[in-house]
């Protein structure tokens, strides 16, 4: 599965590198998106971070709330999508590691 390439998809993610802080995140965001869009992204993103730290599913699920179906579409990324949550969780790991 890949995501289709075209003009309004470069632009939103133009749109993004351009911002510069946590609070212009929040700000944008809470324009752009519904507020369970944005909790489900989050959601997402730390039962990618949970399953690479060795949680298991059930540990995961009950962690974050994310229902089973949820979990699986993460671990299949995990496992075999385009890289895009390794490069953030091993950013993530740097940044707190610094």
């Amino acid at each position: 599965m890949s995501l289709k390439r075209d003009r309004q998809t470069d632009e939103l993610f133009r749109s993004i590198l351009l911002l510069e802080d946590l609070e212009e995140c929040y700000r944008y965001f809470e324009d752009l998106c519904t507020m369970k869009e944005i909790r489900d992204l989050g959601q997402r993103l730390e039962v990618a971070r949970r399953l690479d730290g060795g949680s298991s599913y059930v540990q995961a699920g009950e962690a974050t709330g994310a229902s089973s179906a949820t979990i699986g579409r993460v671990k299949r990324c995990l496992d075999y999508g385009s890289g895009g949550y390794r490069l953030i969780l091993d950013r993530m790991k740097e940044a707190n590691d610094a």
